[in-house]
């Protein structure tokens, strides 16, 4: 049984939304996959202490999906069992005046992780061709433009290569980055949206305003589509995670941001020999108290 998925979401080529499958899980039951989710913990966390101690590179991860697809639940579930100092969570809500005042990417910047840490935006700076293109209005609150009219084909292609730079930028220096779209199908989006209503306690997630941006559902879709071909590259490339069933969608992400902790072939500091030497010194200092 392939009990390992890293590779199989990578995007490569061209890609088509329609194709991409939402309720994927492979040959595992959701009870293997608990397990198989508490065994790659364990190596997370090993991992993730190596990062830390090792303090020449960082890992961003970027989650990127739909309401109701699971980003804050993989958060917790994922990442639940790292050092939390080791690791920080940005939730990127509409920007505020400040944030209005400086380019599109400037509060991303300021989010990064530093060397040793893992940084994990929940939604980012693609927010700026997704909600922005489907609601280009949105656009003029960074007082630039003048009307809805300059946000045509040539201003879409420069927010990309935008993002791409910035991304490049980031790899060159020390970034791994790891891009992940959790493709939930609209018909379970209706169903869990109908659980946040018919649910008490989880009341407190759902938001009317939820209902006009499900309403346009296929034209977001399309800017996905677009964004993910126009920025998935070596340097920063996206996954298109099926989210449907979330314990998949859960098990198949900790596996990607594995094999990408794995390939910055991490060490713990080695000590010279002189150090070695002083550790040998306090160890009989203590042993002979």
């Amino acid at each position: 049984m392939n009990t390992n998925f890293s590779d199989d979401f990578l995007i490569k080529g061209k890609f088509s939304i329609k194709k991409a499958a939402t309720e994927y899980k492979g040959n595992l039951t959701k009870e293997e996959g608990a397990q198989l989710l508490i065994k790659e913990k364990e190596k997370l966390r090993e991992l993730q202490e190596r990062l830390y101690s090792d303090g020449s590179q960082s890992l961003l991860v970027v989650l990127q999906a739909m309401d109701a697809a699971g980003k804050d639940s993989m958060i917790e579930h994922v990442f639940g069992g790292v050092n939390p100092q080791g690791c920080n969570v940005t939730s990127f809500k509409t920007p505020s005046s400040r944030e209005y005042a400086h380019d599109f990417l400037w509060r991303h910047y300021l989010a990064l992780p530093q060397k040793g840490m893992i940084g994990i935006f929940n939604r980012s700076h693609y927010e700026s061709v997704l909600v922005c293109k489907v609601h280009p209005e949105y656009n003029l609150s960074e007082k630039t433009w003048t009307s809805v009219k300059d946000f045509d084909e040539k201003f879409w292609e420069n927010r990309y290569e935008s993002i791409r730079n910035f991304e490049k930028h980031l790899a060159q220096n020390g970034t791994t980055i790891v891009k992940i779209f959790l493709h939930v199908s609209k018909e379970e989006q209706k169903k869990r949206l109908l659980d946040r209503i018919n649910e008490p306690d989880k009341n407190w997630k759902f938001s009317s305003a939820d209902l006009p941006e499900r309403a346009l559902f296929d034209k977001y879709m399309e800017c996905y589509e677009t964004a993910i071909n126009e920025t998935s590259k070596d340097n920063a490339p996206w996954y298109v995670l099926p989210a449907d069933n979330k314990w998949f969608a859960r098990v198949a992400a900790i596996q990607i941001i594995i094999d990408a902790l794995e390939k910055m072939n991490l060490k713990y500091p080695e000590l010279s020999e002189e150090e070695k030497q002083s550790l040998e010194d306090s160890k009989k200092i203590l042993e002979n108290e």
